[in-house]
């Protein structure tokens, strides 16, 4: 099926090619998340878990809340958060070696919440207020005005109480703000909560893949895929996370049916100079999605997803899969350090799996950090550029793009890959950017173009300390005619 995405209004781009100065940092303030888990549904959940408290130094964690699921229909399993953050503390000291800003297990601690203790839209209405929809409410009222971001691993009761209150008892003005402030990444529809609140809430920012689990972006983290590396296999997590990795490593526990199929829930959240978590069409760690409405043949309307939830009709846009075309580029024996191999792949799926080799050796060098100190363990390296980070062009005008003021906290040496990543402007065709690897600073032509395009690229730049870490930054280029 042919659509049309509905694109939003580009960046205002105020820079040129005439007047180049430094970036700003990619990243700006950690992101704030609502963690909403049916832990103990399945093990994917407490890896998840792991994977995010690796990453507590970088993302605002504001609440975590134990709910139910279609997979986990009552008694929502708060003392197991609990007990992975006992373990977490046994660790938190040598995180600290690593960055400061790790939190203490009990700053952790006073996060767990417990939301509703029954199945879907039956804990939803007056009354069945808990714990868990009142501090989201609370976390919403705070005076900051960074978005909150609810990552749904489970069922999404709980927000629906929350947001069932909001309308039920605020003033619509602020009703309408409080509301403004959420952005939703919800693991498909695991209870009949979701649909319900994509109807009831038309303007509510919310990102889901509806129907079957094996159509959804997110499946691209749980399993291997031909032509992509071995870095989920049963192998690899156990030497890499399990294994000689403190208590931490050892709590992961073994896949029982994916691997950490909830981490794409807040992976877009992770600083790293690429994801830009309000344009998720932009691309990151988490996939890319467009915003559109999906027909009911497309989800499977009629049917059922696992765990016998009704597929619903969707009844406005929502942010859902994207399709990206990807050619991987692996290291080589001889001559330039990375090349393309000899296939393409074009899937939703590829929108994730085009990062996820970076996206698990960022998690091993991090699991690392939880038994060794900084000078044994290697860090991501620091991309910065010299040109800007937005800019304004002519048709066909040759364009120079610069990171050579990129460098690595542990002096590793660093190896750059520039690239076009077509899917995420506006111009349907790949810029060729020549061989643009092995130097920071890359000179190509912009295409002719006939009206104002968008056009991204993007620079990896990766270190050669063990594991190699990659960190991004990204340049946005409105191309106009002449």
């Amino acid at each position: 099926m042919i659509r049309t995405p509905i694109r939003l209004a580009a960046a205002v781009l105020l820079m040129t090619t005439a007047t180049l100065v430094a970036a700003e940092p990619a990243d700006g303030p950690p992101h704030r998340v609502v963690i909403l888990t049916d832990i103990k549904a399945d093990p994917d959940d407490e890896q998840s878990l792991i994977r995010l408290l690796l990453y507590s130094n970088e993302i605002d964690i504001e609440a975590l809340v134990a709910t139910t699921s279609t997979h986990r229909r009552h008694d929502p399993a708060a003392d197991a958060i609990r007990d992975m953050l006992a373990t977490y503390g046994d660790v938190h000291g040598n995180l600290l070696l690593h960055d400061e800003r790790y939190p203490s297990e009990e700053a952790l601690l006073s996060l767990v919440k417990t939301g509703s203790p029954e199945y879907g839209m039956a804990g939803v209405g007056r009354g069945k207020d808990t714990e868990g929809s009142d501090e989201i409410i609370r976390i919403l009222q705070l005076d900051d005005p960074r978005p909150v971001w609810v990552s749904v691993w489970g069922g999404a009761n709980t927000l629906a109480q929350a947001l069932f209150r909001i309308r039920d008892e605020f003033p619509t003005d602020e009703a309408k703000r409080l509301v403004a402030k959420l952005r939703v990444y919800t693991i498909s529809d695991q209870d009949d909560s979701g649909p319900w609140i994509r109807r009831e809430f038309p303007d509510l920012f919310y990102i889901v893949s509806p129907g079957d689990y094996g159509r959804a972006t997110w499946t691209a983290f749980t399993r291997g895929f031909p032509g992509f590396g071995d870095y989920i296999s049963n192998q690899w997590l156990a030497d890499n996370v399990q294994q000689d990795h403190g208590p931490l490593g050892a709590k992961y526990p073994d896949v029982a049916w994916g691997v950490e199929g909830d981490t794409p829930a807040y992976l877009a959240l992770i600083p790293n100079g690429l994801s830009v978590p309000d344009r998720p069409d932009w691309g990151g760690w988490g996939g890319r999605y467009e915003l559109y409405q999906p027909t009911d043949t497309e989800i499977g309307v009629g049917g059922t997803a696992p765990g016998n939830v009704a597929i619903e009709p969707e009844t406005r846009p929502i942010w859902t899969n994207a399709v990206d075309r990807f050619t991987p580029w692996v290291r080589t024996e001889f001559g330039r350090s990375i090349g393309p191999v000899d296939a393409t792949y074009e899937s939703q799926h590829v929108t994730l799996l085009r990062w996820r080799d970076d996206i698990q050796r960022d998690f091993a060098a991090r699991m690392d950090w939880t038994i060794r100190p900084y000078a044994e363990t290697n860090h991501p390296p620091i991309v910065e550029l010299v040109t800007a980070s937005e800019l304004t062009a002519m048709s066909g005008q040759g364009l120079y793009v610069d990171a050579s003021k990129s460098r690595d906290p542990d002096g590793d040496s660093l190896t750059y890959h520039w690239f076009n990543y077509a899917e995420a402007g506006t111009l349907d065709e790949t810029v060729d950017m020549g061989w643009a690897v092995n130097q920071p600073g890359v000179w190509f032509h912009l295409p002719e173009v006939s009206k104002a395009e968008s056009l991204h690229f993007i620079v990896r730049v990766t270190d050669r300390g063990e594991p190699a870490l990659s960190r991004y930054a990204r340049v946005i280029v409105t191309v106009q005619p002449d």
